[in-house]
């Protein structure tokens, strides 16, 4: 049998109108949902890099704003880490299967996945991006989000990616050997809603994606596509450094 791709988890976000009422925080940021997508046969998991005011911390979460955590709704760049009263570190996510847990920095997040021997692939949010932009803070911010990565290059293989032109161009600067998050292949033909779709739509796509051999893959039906791939492939011992 052919080598099975690698898998990487990634948490569903709703596509349809009403999709930040309808969002339940499924994103593989908290941590209790990267012990999910290990479970669920995971090789990696795709997660969320956002900045707290001024770039004080580099800090897992999905969405622009605290929608979906306890406390007033605020942009995540725009509220302080550990600032006093109703600051990130001490709000909670607020509904969906992982209620209760809470925002994760980026080093806590990479030791844990490291701990779960899992592959991080990491999203710099392109609502980061005025705050590496800043004239005053923005050196800083990005050390918030490179050092992490730099230090512990040699202990865990770490991916990064941005959707936004400039933020990847500065990774592409700062983090060149790291700059391969996008080669993952989406496998899902299926937008995500809330309740999920059912994950046997996705067939026909999963199909036509294996067929091309790809190194990587990402899903949001990470148990069903590796129950899907039982029989296709053979998995990997272990994911690439």
């Amino acid at each position: 049998m052919p080598p099975c791709p690698l898998l990487i988890g990634h948490g569903g976000y709703p596509k349809s109108a009403g999709a930040k009422a309808k969002d339940v925080i499924r994103q593989p940021n908290v941590l209790r949902a990267v012990d999910d997508q290990a479970s669920w046969g995971a090789d990696g998991v795709e997660a969320d890099v956002q900045l707290t005011r001024q770039g004080t911390k580099a800090v897992m979460w999905h969405n622009r704003t605290t929608n979906g955590l306890t406390g007033p709704r605020q942009e995540i760049r725009e509220i302080g880490w550990a600032d006093g009263p109703g600051d990130l570190r001490d709000r909670r996510v607020a509904r969906g299967p992982y209620a209760g847990e809470r925002v994760p920095t980026l080093r806590e997040w990479l030791d844990h996945v490291r701990a779960r021997g899992l592959i991080a692939l990491l999203e710099i949010k392109k609502s980061a991006g005025p705050v590496l932009a800043d004239p005053e803070h923005g050196t800083a911010a990005w050390r918030e989000i490179v050092d992490p990565v730099v230090e512990r290059q040699d202990e865990q293989p770490i991916l990064v990616y941005s959707r936004d032109e400039w933020i990847e161009a500065g990774l592409a600067d700062r983090l060149p050997d790291h700059l391969r998050g996008s080669a993952a292949k989406w496998a899902d033909g299926v937008k995500w809603d809330e309740p999920p779709p059912p994950w046997q739509l996705n067939v026909p796509r999963w199909q036509a994606v294996f067929d091309r051999a790809p190194t990587s893959v990402m899903t949001s039906h990470t148990a069903d596509y590796r129950a899907w791939l039982d029989g296709r492939c053979h998995r990997y011992a272990a994911g690439p450094r």
